[in-house]
């Protein structure tokens, strides 16, 4: 009998930069080719909320601030109120320098922060600590 090999953990990021999906998929590839993560990717949070109800194995949000349609703070605040969601850890993206913003996502619920430029191994060990729980 075979061991059971994890599945990856199912990461939705949510950007509405062109170059953000290329930039994770580049970042991650390593963890990917290994069975560590997994991405999905949505351009702003009602398409991440229709991601969410879609794909109930998503396991950790990393979403950026600043989008056109919803943005990452009203996204938040959506998934904390959401049972099924509220324990799912959540990683904001922010600007440096953007302390009001960093401040406000944390209050809402967000369990950690990146600040842009985004640094691959301060990503991976934020991602890897909060799935770790």
């Amino acid at each position: 009998m075979s061991a059971a090999v994890a599945a990856p953990a199912m990461i939705l990021a949510v950007d509405d930069e062109a170059d953000f999906e290329l930039l994770i998929r580049q970042r991650f590839r390593r963890q990917a080719r290994a069975g560590e993560f997994a991405f999905r990717f949505a351009h702003h949070g009602e398409e991440a909320l229709a991601v969410l109800a879609e794909e109930p194995d998503i396991e950790l949000l990393l979403l950026d601030i600043n989008m056109p349609v919803m943005d990452g703070l009203k996204l938040v605040s959506l998934v904390r109120q959401n049972a099924q969601l509220k324990s799912i850890p959540i990683i904001i993206i922010t600007t440096e320098g953007a302390e009001e913003d960093r401040e406000r996502g944390l209050a809402l619920g967000a369990n950690a922060y990146i600040s842009k430029p985004i640094q691959s191994s301060h990503l991976i060990k934020t991602i890897s600590e909060l799935l770790a729980v």
